[in-house]
């Protein structure tokens, strides 16, 4: 293999040197492409008043990246359109929130021809080309149209819906044929996958010769199941920085006979955030005698501030926030504090480990490394609890966390006062197996996965024909 190149929306690797608000997708790639040479090529986030596919080249904590400035129109109809108002909705179960509009499929198409046009010129004939999320499902196709023979692998790390669900989307069926230019498709879980072979086989007619592997469409595609993980080495080392123990022992003393509960996501109506106030409610009626001895930290920087849908989810939460800090709260005390702004990554780690309880309860979630994270960040001797989502990716692996429906608030308070009840023991064993579990499926295997599963394809197809 000459060299890596990771393709994804944005790019932003982080600098290396603790200033670690960037998301869990730009910390996991940044770590592979340490690992093997190359570059990392995507949007800049910023816009020009027209297209000109100039690279800006430069080097970011040890990673080359090449970005691409877009027009107004692409960042309308592509990323606020297409992948934001229609495709991020439909993946996550919000059929209702889906937005159907022929120029946001338009858009769509045309920065991913745009991309494809600009990094074409950049690949060189050995390198693998690894092509992140749901903006730029059809990059590979826009590539082979341009004569790109390399081996292009496809990751997806949001959820994959139900067959029925994922017919609501127009052209559904020329979105999955264009997955079909892939070599290789990988998904967070084994349930994700299956849910793209279902629709594969019943949908598109298309047959499966052998596990892992779909014909439709007249091509063959490999597809598998890889869980993202944490750069479990990295960040143990965050921890351990002067920015994660000030922060740790901040909050500490700010809630000093209290025990913290702690939820950090970005404010999307994915994150059941609504539900997850509604359920600490519950629990603060249920348990009058516990209620000095909590308190809820949710950090839940905005995000997508353009796109309706979010502006309404900040709106009901700064009621929902008022209305129990309103009637709960004393001179003294308030039950929840609820902050939209962004923490860097070392500052969370301190915030994770001076909590009791965290609370992870997505609605739909592809993996969710907040969990994981969290779960790193305890003190081995009095680890907290996690709570988490039955329907995040990461459920699937950490299966001693209390898992929990998120649409109900009775489960998330029964989850609240088990995990405060819960004896040393008992939080101690629950909290190895799912350290083993951060520290076992890490990001450095999920990338040698992926990438071995990329770099192998040919001898796979030989083997199928032989």
């Amino acid at each position: 293999m000459n060299r890596l190149i990771v393709v994804s929306n944005r790019v932003n690797p982080p600098s290396g040197e603790g200033e670690e608000t960037v998301g869990g997708l730009a910390m996991a790639l940044a770590a592979a492409l340490r690992e093997y040479s190359g570059l990392w090529f995507g949007w800049s986030g910023k816009t020009t008043p027209q297209f000109t596919g100039q690279l800006n080249l430069e080097k970011v904590g040890g990673v080359t990246a090449a970005t691409v400035d877009l027009e107004e129109v692409d960042l309308d109809e592509y990323y606020n359109g297409y992948a934001n108002k229609t495709l991020w909705p439909l993946f996550h179960y919000r059929t209702d929130l889906a937005a159907y509009d022929r120029a946001f499929g338009t858009g769509y198409e045309r920065v991913n021809r745009r991309f494809a046009e600009t990094l074409a010129p950049l690949v060189e004939p050995d390198d693998l080309i690894w092509v992140h999320d749901y903006h730029l499902i059809p990059m590979a196709r826009e590539l082979r149209r341009l004569g790109v023979k390399n081996r292009i692998g496809f990751f997806l790390h949001v959820p994959w819906p139900a067959h029925q669900v994922f017919i609501n989307l127009p052209r559904h069926r020329q979105l999955v044929e264009a997955m079909f230019d892939y070599d290789v498709v990988g998904f967070q879980t084994q349930e994700y996958r299956q849910a793209f072979e279902e629709y594969v086989l019943s949908e598109a007619g298309g047959e499966q010769p052998a596990p892992g592997i779909l014909k439709a469409f007249g091509q063959t595609l490999n597809v598998g199941a890889f869980p993202i993980g944490l750069d479990a080495v990295d960040f143990a080392r965050m921890l351990k920085s002067a920015r994660a123990r000030r922060m740790r022992d901040l909050m500490t003393a700010c809630t000093v006979f209290r025990h913290l509960i702690v939820g950090v996501d970005r404010l999307d109506y994915s994150k059941g955030l609504e539900e997850r106030f509604l359920g600490f409610e519950r629990f603060l009626n249920e348990n009058p005698d516990m209620r000095r001895e909590v308190l809820m930290l949710q950090i839940a920087p905005v995000s997508r501030e353009s796109v309706e849908a979010y502006q309404d989810i900040r709106g009901r939460l700064d009621g929902h926030s008022g209305r129990i800090n309103g009637e709960f709260a004393d001179v003294d005390w308030n039950p929840i504090r609820y902050v939209n702004k962004n923490y860097r990554r070392d500052e969370l780690g301190g915030i994770y480990g001076a909590a009791r309880v965290g609370l992870v309860t997505p609605l739909r979630d592809g993996m969710n490394l907040v969990a994981k994270e969290f779960v790193a960040a305890q003190n081995p001797e009095d680890p907290g609890v996690l709570i988490l989502s039955r329907f995040a990716g990461a459920a699937r692996q950490l299966d001693q966390a209390l898992l929990i429906n998120p649409n109900s608030a009775e489960e998330i308070a029964d989850a609240l006062k088990r995990a405060l009840a819960m004896d040393k023991v008992e939080r101690i064993r629950r909290w190895t197996a799912l350290f083993e579990n951060v520290q076992r499926e890490d990001v450095t295997a999920w990338r040698d996965a992926f990438v071995s599963a990329l770099a192998g394809v040919e001898e796979k197809e030989e083997a199928l024909a032989g």
